[in-house]
């Protein structure tokens, strides 16, 4: 069963051999998503619930924004499947813009959402969120559950830590995270963070002020993600164009 191995590493030590296979294992992924994304250009992260269908309006918003956004030259990343994600693929689809999906294997199956160029499927949780991370120049949180609000507290983890710097933040929907915000406002309160650690975080439910938001603090990171390398073909790889 290809989740015994996944599973059995998560209970603790286990012999030399099985964590040297394990290790080389995560290593294999990570180039899996290096030769995948590596040519990709300025891209933007969106993420949120896989439960919203295409009648709700968070669904509807995504779409909207994720269009918006591939208008202005940002390749669009999601998790690669339904809800929200499908909703972002879709939305940079029908804009013209490169639509990408990093999936995850899971013990139920998560297809890919229609709306892609191109994909990759991940088996290890922790792999797809590094690079769902690295080729990204800026985060859309849109409403969702334990998995957004996980990919959204690592990355303000690595801002407030200093690990990456100019990465702008948007959280979309005032009321689904109205709880949310007033926990922030305790946490700078009681003084367990800085002032300060939350500048790159936008609220809103405004779709013109989010992309203001990411323009104007990711002007300082896309220049860092030029790429001096070329593709080669002996590795599979190809730039991933615009569609207009």
């Amino acid at each position: 069963m290809k989740w015994t191995n996944e599973f059995d590493f998560l209970k603790g030590p286990r012999a030399r051999w099985k964590e040297l296979i394990f290790s080389i294992e995560v290593l294999f992924q990570y180039i899996k998503g290096f030769r995948n994304l590596h040519f990709i250009g300025p891209c933007i992260t969106i993420f949120g619930s896989a439960r919203f269908d295409a009648d709700h309006s968070y669904y509807q918003t995504t779409e909207k924004l994720a269009g918006e956004l591939s208008k202005l030259g940002f390749a669009i990343m999601t998790g690669g499947g339904p809800g929200i994600m499908e909703a972002a693929n879709k939305g940079a689809s029908q804009a013209g813009g490169v639509s990408l999906g990093c999936n995850i294997e899971l013990p139920f199956e998560q297809q890919a959402n229609p709306y892609l160029d191109k994909f990759v499927t991940i088996r290890y949780f922790s792999v797809r969120k590094e690079l769902l991370r690295k080729y990204s120049s800026g985060f859309v949180v849109m409403p969702g559950g334990l998995g957004t609000l996980d990919e959204f507290f690592e990355v303000i983890t690595l801002i407030q830590t200093g690990k990456i710097n100019h990465f702008p933040v948007v959280v979309m929907g005032l009321e689904y995270h109205e709880k949310l915000m007033a926990y922030f406002e305790s946490l700078v309160k009681e003084e367990t963070v800085g002032p300060n650690d939350f500048d790159y975080i936008l609220f809103t439910d405004d779709i013109h002020l989010a992309i203001e938001h990411i323009q104007t603090k990711s002007e300082k990171r896309v220049p860092s993600r030029e790429n001096p390398n070329q593709p080669l073909w002996i590795l599979g790889e190809k730039r991933i164009y615009k569609k207009r």
